[in-house]
């Protein structure tokens, strides 16, 4: 899978911009303010249905005008594919795939698995556990075709008894149990979405100590799974218990929502003793060992971006993690400001290089 072809109208600084990628590596320079993240940006929004650099969508919108478009093609097997989105300031995002319209992200987010890494990509560790399930999840959504429902129904599920626990005050723990219609159906989903995720982190420890030893052969990393309630007892167990808590609260307090992902370092917690250029090694480590069970486990290629490498990885890293990245056959695309500091790639004979300059995208 790679892309062949990118059109941007109205993003960001860009009025209209066409560049032709190739199928392995491309490098994005130019000076800060250029627009050189914004081109990946307009990537993530096709692979992802939003952008990285913001939760206010209508921010990349040219502010000259009233909506963004991008779109790409892509090939697959070598049958092409058309993926575009639009982002109306009135009417919010319109994907099309092919020249079919939906609103539905799912649609296009399955077509084009894209990775990402940027200079915020260590709050992948240091940040909020939301990040980490996310990570997980990016691999359940491309490999198992039942998850995406199996989320949806427990998200559903769990919406409800949260609003039913707030018809309740803590004097009504008994009353509330005898309405508590969702506790089956909601630990049933959880125990299955806890059970995916598990066996995933299992796939992905193995891949992931395999890369590590290439870049820190001395030390040991081990990916630990908590499925979000108490060791020993099953979800139901666990949300029967905490019915006093959750009352109190007003929400619920157990289950795969609550989940998290720990990075342990020859046995010590990785966000508390490495600094913050090992801690980026691991990162983009972690984001190319998705890559390679994707393509391992269902054939897919995927897209990675890299924002901004100079910032992250220093000179020798940077070269052997690009180099390892392309080993997967994967189409990479990575910004720096000076094309000098990617002189490694002189010795790839399979990319193309861009500047971007004064609005425009310029093939070298």
């Amino acid at each position: 899978m790679y892309i062949t072809k990118v059109r941007l109208e109205n993003f960001r600084n860009f009025s209209t911009v066409d560049f032709s990628p190739h199928e392995n590596l491309n490098v994005i320079y130019g000076d800060n303010g250029a627009g050189k993240s914004s081109l990946l940006e307009a990537i993530h929004v096709l692979g992802f249905g939003r952008s990285f650099r913001t939760s206010r969508p209508d921010t990349f919108i040219n502010d000259k005008e009233i909506r963004a478009a991008g779109f790409c093609q892509f090939t697959i097997n070598n049958d092409s594919f058309k993926l575009g989105f639009t982002r109306s300031k009135a009417e919010g995002y319109l994907f099309s795939v092919d020249g079919q319209k939906t609103k539905k992200i799912a649609d296009i987010v399955r077509l084009l698995p894209v990775q990402i890494f940027t200079p915020q990509s260590s709050d992948l560790i240091l940040g909020a556990p939301l990040g980490r399930r996310r990570y997980l999840d990016w691999l359940l959504f491309h490999v198992e075709q039942q998850f995406q429902s199996l989320s949806g129904r427990y998200t559903n599920c769990l919406s409800q008894r949260n609003a039913l626990l707030k018809q309740f005050d803590y004097s009504q723990a008994k009353a509330f149990k005898k309405q508590d219609v969702w506790l089956k159906q909601l630990a049933e989903l959880g125990e299955s979405i806890s059970s995916l995720r598990e066996t995933y982190v299992s796939r992905l420890n193995s891949e992931i100590s395999a890369l590590y030893s290439k870049f820190s052969p001395e030390l040991d990393v081990v990916l630990r799974y908590t499925n979000g309630w108490e060791k020993g007892n099953s979800l139901e167990e666990s949300l029967s218990k905490k019915v006093d808590r959750d009352i109190f609260r007003g929400s619920t307090s157990s289950g795969p929502h609550k989940a998290d992902l720990q990075f342990i370092v020859d046995d010590k917690n990785a966000a508390e003793f490495m600094s913050r250029g090992q801690l980026r090694l691991l990162v983009s480590l972690l984001l190319l060992a998705e890559v390679k069970v994707l393509k391992e486990l269902t054939g897919k290629q995927s897209i990675f971006l890299v924002d901004d490498i100079t910032a992250e990885l220093d000179a020798a890293t940077r070269e052997k993690f690009i180099t390892t990245v392309l080993e997967q056959n994967t189409q990479v695309f990575v910004t720096t400001i000076e094309k000098n500091q990617m002189s490694f790639i002189q010795t790839y004979n399979k990319k193309k290089v861009f500047h971007v300059k004064h609005n425009h995208v310029i093939e070298e």
